[in-house]
């Protein structure tokens, strides 16, 4: 009977002992062979000879009705602690393992040993080799640790080097579950690229690291510590998924999400959705979240994955540049009455998202960020007018080139600002149109 490493570790978690369930598993064949080597054992070359003459006769002795009940019997018995085992070890297993209810069964032929597995959703037994290589690696690392922790294990110290790699995020979960109880009897140190395997309320244990700009390996508890260069931040960002991660699952938990073009439109409207809030004009009865749809061929996606629970897609919110008005079209298809046009919001054509905030601060910002012009952006601005387009013809007539993402670099600055001051005036100029853009998006 083959035995791996992990086996052993299986034989004892569940109570079995290899040289018993061979014992009990032996044919007549296989006693009476052993009774021909002790008698060959105990003669020699005659008990040899003799056996080979009756071989050769096919003078095979018959097993008697007592010799077979006892095999019989002792099959039975093998095959209840086989399935004494298997049971002990799926409900074990399923303490730990959340991703499907898995049910282990164990079955001996001769020297071979087979672990089938099957689940509700794939009733149908398959052998352990076969399904997939996290499960083979969860279990085997569940026996060796569980078990061996409280055995030659205990108060060890276990170093891991990229656990679970082979897991979906959902059994990466479940190990950071079952590391936990691992720790109360070990430490425990392992490294991961995972966000999943880092857990946003525990992050005080979590050390990033990384190779400084001297080149050497670093560790720092401090997770905004630099990482050498611009373009080796690797460890941060790991950290700031899986923070991400925690809070977004619990703002979409109970929020309403919507739609919006892209980066620049979901900064712009969580920061209205805030300073609305603020003036005390705009009580949500949920939640606004603002999803970024970049692209045509991301929004039936992004739209079924957020879907409510009528199977509507959230209402999506576009402006009059060719970008919005190709989402508007394919949302006009789908479902018109989730579609919110900033136009009708503002009662004027050719707007973008900017044309919601004030545009003088916008254009102190902006000109902040270009300092190389003559002409400062603020005092061509012309109030009444679009604001992005205007900014593009200053661009031009004053040989500027724009960043690809200016409009997002401009949207973080105002954010911040605003955010750090009550804007006054500005503001109020803005709220009603903000309100009505807001309850636009929250009507039944």
């Amino acid at each position: 009977m083959a035995r791996p490493a992990w086996l052993r570790v299986l034989f004892d978690f569940v109570g079995l002992q290899a040289s018993e369930i061979l014992e009990l598993g032996r044919d007549f064949r296989d006693i009476h062979e052993e009774a021909e080597r002790r008698v060959i054992a105990e003669e020699g070359h005659k008990a040899r000879l003799r056996t080979l003459w009756q071989r050769a006769r096919g003078d095979e002795p018959a097993p008697d009705a007592d010799t077979m009940a006892s095999i019989a019997e002792a099959k039975r018995t093998r095959s209840i602690l086989l399935q004494s085992a298997g049971t002990k070890l799926t409900e074990r297993f399923a303490e730990w393992w959340q991703q499907g209810d898995y049910r282990f069964r164990f079955e001996a032929d001769g020297n071979h040993f087979r672990i089938w597995v099957s689940d509700s959703r794939r009733p149908q037994e398959v052998e352990l080799e076969h399904r997939s290589t996290g499960l083979q690696w969860f279990l085997s690392f569940f026996l060796v640790f569980l078990h061996e922790a409280r055995g030659r294990h205990e108060n060890c110290v276990l170093l891991l080097d990229e656990p679970g790699h082979s897991l979906h995020p959902l059994a990466q979960r479940d190990l950071s579950a079952f590391f936990e109880a691992l720790a109360e009897r070990n430490q425990i140190i392992y490294t991961t690229h995972s966000p999943f395997l880092i857990d946003a309320d525990r992050l005080a244990r979590a050390r990033k690291v990384f190779v400084g700009r001297d080149g050497s390996t670093r560790a720092s508890g401090d997770l905004l510590d630099a990482e050498g260069s611009d373009s080796q931040r690797g460890a941060g960002f790991v950290v700031r998924a899986a923070l991400n991660l925690s809070v977004a699952e619990a703002m979409l938990g109970g929020a309403q999400p919507v739609l919006v073009q892209g980066q620049v439109e979901q900064t712009y409207l969580s920061l209205i959705r805030t300073l609305a809030v603020a003036s005390g004009r705009f009580r949500p009865g949920r939640d606004l979240i603002f999803a970024p749809v970049c692209g045509l061929n991301v929004m039936p996606v992004l739209a079924r994955m957020l879907s409510g629970a009528d199977a509507r897609p959230p209402r999506l919110v576009v402006d009059t540049t060719p970008a919005g008005a190709e989402l508007a079209a394919a949302m006009a298809i789908a479902d018109e009455g989730r579609l919110v046009r900033l136009a009708e919001i503002m009662g004027r054509d050719k707007v973008t998202i900017e044309d919601l905030l004030p545009k003088a601060r916008l254009a102190a910002l902006l000109d902040r960020i270009e300092r190389r012009p003559e002409r400062m952006f603020s005092d061509v601005l012309v109030d009444w007018r679009p604001f992005v387009p205007q900014v593009l013809d200053w661009a031009r007539e004053e040989g500027i080139t724009l960043a690809p993402d200016w409009r997002l670099r401009l949207a973080e600055r105002l954010r911040t600002q605003l955010l750090d001051s009550s804007g006054g005036a500005e503001n109020d100029a803005h709220l009603d149109e903000w309100i009505r853009l807001l309850e636009a998006l929250q009507a039944r």
